[in-house]
């Protein structure tokens, strides 16, 4: 069975091999890495970590992912989870260990919850909805992130495929 950190390693192969149907930015430097870090107030797992590294943000058959990234218009604002973290926080009082990676299309966040560390690091990805305090009834999406997003992608692209 693959960990966290392979499942993502699998994941930037897949993003690589299908790059027809795959978008992704330059990837994201320690500096950045920290920056983001910092503003959030908390690390990010080392399967998150290891694709934002890689993209920055990333996009494949119809999944977006917010990771961290810059645009020329916006200068030094980290713009992905960063932004819609911190804009979650402060609008809508999602809890400060909750960490949003992309939007389930629903009108909730899907986040990685780093009060809930496991021994490797990795935190569960769980779906929070705005409003919701109670984390029991969160749905848990998956144990990390790394493994939660290449089955997802592996997924889109089959589908993808098969439909085309």
């Amino acid at each position: 069975m693959m960990n966290a950190v392979e499942a993502s390693e699998r994941l930037i192969e897949l993003v690589r091999g299908n790059d027809d149907i795959a978008n992704h930015a330059d990837g994201c430097d320690a500096g950045t890495m920290a920056a983001a870090e910092s503003d959030l107030g908390v690390a990010f797992p080392p399967s998150y970590r290891r694709l934002v590294e890689e993209f920055g943000t990333w996009d494949i058959a119809g999944e977006e992912f917010l990771g961290v990234y810059q645009t020329p218009a916006m200068g030094q604002k980290l713009l992905g989870s960063v932004t819609e973290t911190l804009d979650a926080r402060s609008q809508y009082g999602m809890p400060s260990d909750l960490i949003v990676a992309m939007f389930d299309g629903m009108g909730g966040l899907v986040v990685l919850d780093s009060s809930q560390a496991n021994q490797g690091g990795e935190y569960p990805v769980l779906v929070w909805n705005p409003g919701v305090a109670d984390r029991e009834s969160m749905e848990r999406l998956g144990d990390d992130f790394g493994s939660f997003a290449f089955a997802l992608c592996q997924r889109a692209v089959t589908r993808w495929r098969e439909s085309g």
